[in-house]
């Protein structure tokens, strides 16, 4: 079980989801019941309500000028994190599609690891994806499963936990174009000498809304990443060590 002693911080980065945001913090709240826990929504330059409506919600809201995408909300909340004290974090989607019953699983990942992911595809739930972007996962997951060294299904992932070593790493380096918060930042922590371990996990429909990524867009920047970590990998393999 979570150690309930850790001081534990739950980082809702929200871009315009006002419609959505007050039931997931009210829901977070419900299946974390104590002082320990903290949530906090960023606001990443929402126009609408979204601030006012987390707050009202009983969340700490921390508040960006514009919009900087997923991964500069969360390093503004691992750099709360940091600077308050907290041993954990995790990420939870303001759109209600992460369900709050699965964080105390995810944490409890933490106890051997420095990362934990919940998967979307181990064996629960019925989240899919097809064509092109079901291929890149899947081969971002191998290539990513062999640099740490464990079994990955899902490192697109954006529900998964840091301890200590992990917030300090990602206040470091955290990238903020789509999808680098999640492969990009595996890839610097791997590298890190952090360890990673990920936990099955269903995935519920969004509330309301649409996701700010179109399929097409998240496929097409997928096979980039797919390209790029390639190249990255077959560099290193090709490093030789200099003749003495």
């Amino acid at each position: 079980m979570v150690d309930t002693q850790s001081r534990t911080l739950v980082i809702v980065p929200a871009w315009n989801e006002s419609a959505n945001v007050g039931e997931t913090v009210r829901e977070i709240y419900q299946h974390l019941q104590g002082p320990q826990y903290t949530v906090v929504v960023v606001d990443d330059g929402s126009v609408d309500g979204t601030a006012a409506v987390a707050r009202d919600a009983g969340a700490v809201v921390l508040s960006l000028p514009f919009n900087m995408g997923v991964g500069g909300a969360m390093r503004t909340g691992f750099t709360y994190a940091q600077r308050h004290g907290y041993t954990r974090a995790i990420q939870v989607d303001a759109d209600g599609q992460h369900n709050p019953r699965d964080i105390v699983p995810v944490l409890d990942g933490l106890q051997h690891a420095d990362i934990s992911i919940g998967a979307r595809f181990a064996d629960v739930g019925d989240y899919s994806a097809r064509g092109p972007r079901r291929w890149a996962m899947k081969l971002l997951a191998a290539v990513l499963s062999r640099m740490a060294k464990t079994t990955l299904t899902d490192v697109t992932s954006g529900f998964r936990a840091a301890n200590a070593r992990a917030i300090d790493q990602y206040v470091g380096y955290y990238p903020a174009e789509y999808l680098g918060d999640t492969v990009d930042s595996l890839v610097a922590s791997i590298h890190a000498g952090l360890t990673v371990t990920q936990v099955p996990v269903a995935m519920r429909p969004r509330a309301h809304g649409k996701p700010s990524q179109n399929p097409l867009g998240a496929s097409v920047y997928l096979l980039r990443t797919v390209f790029a970590l390639s190249l990255a990998v077959l560099r290193r393999a090709g490093v030789r060590e200099p003749r003495s």
